[in-house]
């Protein structure tokens, strides 16, 4: 497992910036979302990207690590510069969301059924949780942007710039 300090993330007082690596991974007319305990949101499975790692590295890494499964990464979606404040902190998100296939017999198949996993990093329990598509409106999902963006996706990778707020 890769220490902390590898992470393209800092702070400087109330701002924090991060790189991060999404994975859309639809299924069935549902997407795979996750939500750590703590939190009341849902958001794309992923994580950090690390120093001299490609981002096509990091899905699959965080997908073995957070799911224990091999997945394919297809291709770039979006590129989604993503500003938010949580816990009193500004944050700055470059985001790369990717594309992601899972294998048919993967254990996580079952869109009614929630998987819990313990994040060893945070100490935190992640849910994993299949959403159907036209119900993502109901659904409290960051960045909100993915409530309707996930329901078409676009024919070739798009930039956007996303305030939360």
């Amino acid at each position: 497992m890769q220490q902390e300090h590898n992470m393209i993330t800092f702070r400087k007082g109330n701002l924090k910036f991060t790189f991060r690596v999404a994975a859309v991974i639809i299924r069935n007319g549902h997407v795979l979302l996750q939500h750590a305990e703590q939190q009341g949101h849902w958001f794309l499975t992923g994580g950090r990207a690390e120093l001299r790692e490609s981002t096509a590295e990091t899905i699959t890494r965080e997908m073995r690590e957070e799911l224990g499964i091999e997945v394919r990464v297809e291709r770039l979606l979006w590129v989604v510069e993503n500003f938010f404040e949580l816990a009193e902190i500004l944050h700055h998100e470059l985001g790369l969301y990717f594309l992601v296939s899972i294998p048919g017999d993967a254990y996580l198949n079952n869109p009614g059924q929630s998987f819990i996993k313990t994040d060893a990093d945070a100490g935190a329990e992640l849910v994993f949780q299949w959403h159907p598509l036209d119900k993502l409106a109901a659904a409290p999902l960051y960045p909100s942007f993915l409530q309707e963006a996930l329901k078409s996706l676009p024919e070739g990778t798009e930039h956007i710039v996303h305030i939360d707020g």
